[in-house]
């Protein structure tokens, strides 16, 4: 494994670290980059036809619009 310095962006790592449940910078960064290497288009572009399929069983619509529509 090699040593890298690197500029972080604090908030975005301490929502990965959440989101992966994992506890150290390292581990994180390791653990995305697992994750980033292991997905390709074709993951992607199912991934999209699936949420197309099935968003409106779990999106609320009428919701984001007027989250939309008040301008917060």
């Amino acid at each position: 494994m090699s040593r890298t310095v690197v500029d972080l962006d604090e908030a975005s790592l301490a929502l990965a670290q959440r989101q992966l449940g994992t506890k150290t910078k390292r581990d994180t960064i390791n653990q995305a980059l697992v994750i980033a290497a292991g997905t390709n288009g074709e993951d992607r572009a199912r991934g999209l036809a699936w949420l197309q399929e099935n968003a409106a069983d779990y999106l609320d619509f009428e919701a984001l619009d007027e989250y939309e529509r008040s301008g917060r």
